[in-house]
């Protein structure tokens, strides 16, 4: 069966002549650029019927004939292109190959600036190109154009490298993760390589395998402790194989079956009987990078620190989510899944902007081209469908922001209207029913998803399938998950409007949020009865209008309202009268903050009154979380309000019973922690900034010294004195100089002065923050976990009220989670199916779940930050004495095991 045809490129300007007319391909095509950018676009093995050996043919004729005037360019050009276009890359191999019989001159300039540009990305160690640059030299030695013990060689330096990295004596395990990553990279390219390699040098191949073998068993297997898509135990993924061990048996079984990949296309066969008169170019040594400083003790807070520094750099680049059964894909090699994921994380990579070839490739609609039309002879939009979930997923995080994903879904259910719409509809359905098991954060990222999605199809949906969720209580995963949904897609478009969407489960509304109306205590509408207070507000609403300045209200506050009624009562008319004033839009909030902020500022000074202030704010606006969130926020970027006060107040009783119901205290904290951790970010680089413009002034300054200190060592005698030999006015003119750039130096060191104690004191909140954070999530757990003996784990809590609850365990599961080698495992059930009410899990269990999760994915997101103050972390909040499902879940946001104490 024939992968989906790539739909018709629809956009106009730029990309109209880029589109070849399939009929006659060759007059269409204006450039040599627009040659290479769409090759084999119409071939078989992207979805068309045209001639891939035509194809090829055509090009190579054009660029042949561009040579003498454009060799520069095309060299370029063609390297761009194997980098934006890597699942074009065998034909470009073949296109350079046969250019290689006419210039071999040409060619060898192109092999020796792929080996600068690999060089580079490892010096740089930017993954993304040494991945796709590999893969480029395997398809040019395929091509003949690489001696293939060039490229053995550069498999062995890297190979020896990693090695080397995990090595106890020699090395520093902690960066086990680049080790890994040069081995995938090998083990990446032998798809596309491997049988040229197994036939030409055969001993030199079995050398590599076996280097990778031995690798393999002096590596630490590597858990995706902290990093699953689901939150099980951290043991029951002990015995799973971890990315590079299943790519391995995946490799070893494509040797096995003679290099056989039907998803790699090998269009060089098509003209072996030319290639092989080719002269095959000698690939210069590489370079591995410098191997991490080896650790002297190899444990605790140090190797942490180095583990996770090392997987900032190398990330692993695929976590698979198997949503589907496996008989929804058709029948293909297990090398062939690795294969397609590759294609479409080239593809999702290069169409989000990647250097020079953007500009020619600015639709986005190229993107869902691309990615329908891939070079394999299967159907695959259920793997397309998981891997861009997967993704979205991604943790810690996805490499592009959420929004990319939506949009890419977007066009591709447009590109595929008969095909992938389904598919992306029983994902959704498939991920829903195992909601509960979801990792905190990944359920946040896909009900932002699917409410954005759904807001680009009209809102709908059969909600008449998850109408059952109004019989499970209003703690369940999945009735909040609607609930959710439902309060996203109102912010996205209006109350009446998703009202209208539920039609079809009308019960539905009771999960929908209230109408996003203020709560005006001091309204003088609806007949309401006038108090004192009422005046006061009108007075101040007369003052606003009469553009009093803030100095005037603070005036009158202290010497006529405060007397009279109070601090709360005058801070309650104060706060609501001023939201009122600017709660006719966005702008009218931040120009009343703007003005009379002062006026907060003198109210609130200190924390307990800021918490009062959020009170109010949050009493005004409860019927929008949206509104009480950007309110605080605003307030907070105003410096009204400090962080700390937010923690206090998110964790102040009302709002710790929403914990595990609702997403409106998390969506403040979270404001608030990436707010304070933005301005360190941005102080950090202003800092690093500064430092490289103080060497730059200083080096200016040393010049101009040295010029002037030149000049006044020009001596002449005159009438037997001596006086300068240059011109009084140059010398004067060099003065300046040298003076002006001793006060440009002088400036800089200032500024980078200032910005360092900035960073200082910024460092020294930063750490009062998290350690608040953490303490008031460790005492409001201490008080609702059960005892320590009795819930060492996840699986433990959620089985506190297994006795007493029934459990529908024998119910089908549309979706199983699999490991990396296809290993199915169950994920537990949450109450499944449209005809299911039944939620096996109590309240407070719940509610510690939901806390847990969110603690997790905090020490995810923020783990940088922690491991900067993890000394403090241990020594004042995990104590040995702390519950081990807080410590747990701690842990695994920082991916540290267990077993690991503070013992630092």
């Amino acid at each position: 069966m024939q992968s989906p045809k790539p739909c018709s490129a629809t956009s106009t300007s730029l990309h109209s002549h880029f589109v070849p007319d399939e009929n006659n391909w060759e007059e269409t095509m204006s450039s040599w650029r627009t040659l290479l950018l769409r090759i084999g676009n119409k071939c078989p093995e992207y979805g068309g019927s045209a001639d891939v050996k035509e194809h090829i043919d055509t090009c190579y004729g054009v660029v042949r004939r561009e040579l003498e005037h454009s060799a520069g360019d095309i060299s370029s050009f063609l390297i761009e292109c194997a980098e934006g276009l890597p699942h074009k890359i065998p034909l470009l191999g073949t296109v350079i190959g046969l250019l290689n019989l006419e210039n071999e001159d040409f060619v060898k300039g192109v092999v020796e600036t792929t080996q600068t540009r690999f060089q580079e990305a490892l010096d740089s160690g930017n993954c993304d190109r040494i991945r796709v640059l590999m893969r480029f030299l395997t398809a040019l030695m395929c091509s003949k154009v690489l001696q293939p013990a060039s490229l053995v060689v550069a498999f062995e330096t890297l190979l020896s490298s990693a090695a080397t990295t995990v090595d106890e004596e020699k090395g520093n395990p902690s960066w086990q993760a680049r080790g890994d990553f040069f081995v995938t990279c090998i083990l990446s390219c032998l798809p596309w390589g491997g049988s040229e390699l197994a036939e030409q040098v055969p001993e030199e191949m079995e050398r590599v395998m076996v280097g990778v073998e031995a690798y393999l068993s002096i590596r630490t297997h590597n858990t995706d402790i902290g990093l699953s898509f689901f939150e099980d135990d951290d043991d029951l993924s002990a015995g799973e194989k971890d990315f590079l061990e299943d790519l391995w048996d995946r490799i070893k079984f494509l040797s096995s079956n003679g290099w056989k990949a039907d998803s790699v296309p090998r269009p060089h066969l098509a003209f072996e009987a030319q290639l092989v008169g080719g002269k095959a170019h000698e690939f210069g040594p590489i370079n591995a990078p410098e191997q991490p400083e080896p650790l002297s003790q190899l444990s605790g807070i140090t190797y942490g620190r180095e583990k996770h520094n090392a997987e900032l750099k190398y990330p692993q680049r695929i976590r698979r989510l198997n949503i589907f059964p496996t008989g929804k894909s058709e029948d293909m090699q297990p090398i062939d899944r690795f294969i397609v994921e590759e294609y479409l994380l080239d593809v999702l990579l290069f169409l989000n902007g990647w250097e020079r070839l953007i500009s020619l490739y600015t639709s986005r609609k190229e993107c869902a081209s691309n990615m329908v039309g891939l070079p394999v002879p299967f159907r695959y939009e259920y793997l397309m469908a998981e891997t861009l979930f997967a993704q979205l997923l991604l943790l810690p995080q996805p490499p592009f922001r959420p929004l990319y994903y939506t949009l890419v879904i977007m066009d591709l259910c447009k590109a595929l209207p008969g095909a992938f719409p389904a598919v992306v509809a029983g994902a959704v359905r498939a991920l829903f029913e195992k909601i509960a098991d979801l990792d905190m954060e990944c359920r946040n990222r896909l009900i932002l998803w699917f409410s954005h999605h759904l807001s680009n199809f009209q809102f709908i949906w059969p909600w008449e399938e998850w109408a059952y969720v109004l019989d499970l209580p209003k703690w369940a995963p999945q009735r909040v998950f609607v609930q959710e949904v439902l309060e996203r897609e109102v912010r996205l478009s209006y109350w009446e409007k998703v009202k209208q969407s539920i039609e079809n489960a009308p019960a539905l509304e009771e999960l929908l949020p209230p109408k996003g109306s203020p709560n005006f205590k001091y309204s003088v509408e609806d007949g309401r009865e006038k108090t004192e207070y009422h005046a006061i507000s009108a007075e101040l609403s007369n003052k606003v209008k009469g553009r009093a300045t803030a100095r005037e209200v603070i005036a009158w506050i202290e010497e006529t309202v405060l007397p009279a009624h109070g601090f709360e009562s005058t801070l309650s008319v104060i706060v609501q009268t001023l939201l009122d004033i600017g709660s006719k839009s966005f702008t009218h909030l931040i120009t009343v903050l703007e003005r009379y902020g002062q006026v907060i500022t003198r109210l609130c000074p200190d924390l307990e009154k800021q918490i009062l202030l959020i009170a109010e704010v949050s009493s005004y606006w409860e019927n929008s979380t949206q509104m009480t969130a950007l309110a605080i926020d605003r307030m907070m970027g105003y410096r009204l309000l400090s962080n700390l006060a937010i923690i206090k107040w998110v964790f102040s009783p009302p709002n710790i019973e929403q914990f595990h119901i609702s997403d409106r205290p998390w969506e403040i904290l979270g404001n608030a922690i990436s707010k304070t951790y933005n301005r360190m970010s941005d102080l950090r680089k202003e800092v690093l900034s500064l430092k490289k413009n103080v060497l730059v002034a200083e080096e200016a300054a040393a010049r101009a010294k040295a010029e002037l200190d030149a000049s006044e060592s020009k001596l002449t005698l005159m009438n037997g004195e001596p006086v300068m030999g240059d011109s009084p006015v140059k010398m004067k003119r060099l003065k300046s100089h040298a003076d002006k750039a001793k006060e440009e130096e002088e400036s800089v060191r200032d500024s980078l002065d200032t910005k360092e104690a900035l960073l200082a004191r910024a460092t020294v909140e930063n750490e009062e923050l998290f350690l608040a954070l953490y303490k008031n999530f460790s005492s409001v757990l201490k008080e609702r976990l059960p005892d320590a003996s009795k819930a060492q784990t996840l699986r433990d809590l959620k089985s506190t009220q297994g006795d007493e609850m029934a459990v529908d365990t024998d119910q089908p599961s549309t979706m199983e989670v699999d490991d990396e080698n296809g290993g199915a495992k169950k994920s537990q059930s949450n109450g499944e199916g449209g005809s299911s009410n039944i939620y096996n899990i109590g309240e407070k269990e719940q509610w510690c779940l939901s806390t847990l999760g969110y603690i997790k994915s905090f020490s995810r997101q923020y783990a940088s930050e922690l491991w900067s103050h993890i000394e403090k972390l241990d020594a004042e909040v995990l104590t040995h004495d702390v519950h081990p499902l807080f410590r747990r879940a701690v842990y695994s946001g920082l991916r540290r095991p267990m077993n690991e104490l503070s013992s630092e």
